[in-house]
């Protein structure tokens, strides 16, 4: 039996690209790409003014890391950044936002600009630190997003989205800490654009070059941390393919492959 293969992460990113291009947005009127150092994935992570924009400055790295290691995703270990008003952003098909506290409201150009960002292919991870619900953090991140989609609540992902599929099989949410049991989104027609963790991913990711964990994580320990790294490769997996995995038949194969 022909086994299904994933994509190349060339082949996602040529395409992604390719769609852009055609819609026009002028971040890549005079830009080239070919395969190569250009076509692997990069962590970037969306620098806003006020609060704490980089409360977990080790967890991108580590995310990145196990994406190699794991996923075989050719990808630079090198984060960047990027911020919301600045057309770089559509360089990248994953952004990944972290906060612990309030932060300053958008401008007019930086709405519009990760509107456009969300709209023709971009996905968003939201990482809340605090994970408490309606104070901080979490207060802001509302805010925003009513103003980005006013037509649109967050939504409960159900266990049978594709995020909890789209690598590795899973069940649950887990962060360095337990503060919610499950993940929040924004979807526009059959594609969740924005994917609202309150239970500090990057907390669970962090780790120093001497191989030591930044944060404990609890109450799950190292079994609670390996998942919350399982979520984040799905997550990142689902930025790069969206919804092509619905049917999952081949999944065990890889999950077999990569033990």
């Amino acid at each position: 039996m022909k086994l299904f293969r994933l994509p190349s992460l060339a082949a996602i990113l040529s395409f992604t690209i390719l769609f852009f291009a055609i819609s026009g947005i002028g971040s890549f009127k005079k830009e080239a790409y070919a395969i190569g150092e250009s076509a692997k994935f990069v962590f970037a992570q969306l620098k806003y003014s006020g609060g704490n924009w980089n409360p977990r400055p080790r967890s991108g790295k580590r995310m990145v890391w196990e994406l190699i290691k794991q996923t075989g995703v050719e990808a630079k270990l090198d984060t960047v950044v990027v911020m919301p008003g600045n057309d770089n952003i559509f360089k990248y098909p994953f952004v990944y936002m972290a906060g612990d506290r309030e932060f300053d409201p958008f401008n007019e150009t930086e709405i519009k600009n990760l509107r456009r960002f969300l709209e023709f292919g971009g996905t968003l991870l939201i990482d809340d630190c605090l994970g408490k619900p309606g104070i901080g953090f979490d207060k802001s991140v509302k805010r925003e997003i009513g103003k980005l989609f006013s037509d649109r609540e967050l939504e409960k992902l159900e266990a049978n989205h594709t995020v909890f599929r789209s690598f590795f099989l899973l069940k649950g949410c887990a962060g360095r800490i337990d503060s919610n049991p499950y993940l929040h989104g924004i979807t526009i027609d059959d594609r969740t654009v924005i994917i609202f963790s309150h239970n500090d991913l990057g907390g669970a990711w962090a780790r120093d070059n001497f191989g030591n964990w930044d944060y404990g994580v609890i109450p799950g320990g190292m079994a609670q941390r390996k998942k919350a790294f399982h979520l984040g490769l799905n997550i990142i997996m689902y930025a790069l393919t969206g919804n092509y995995k619905q049917d999952q038949v081949h999944l065990p194969f890889i999950l077999r492959r990569q033990r």
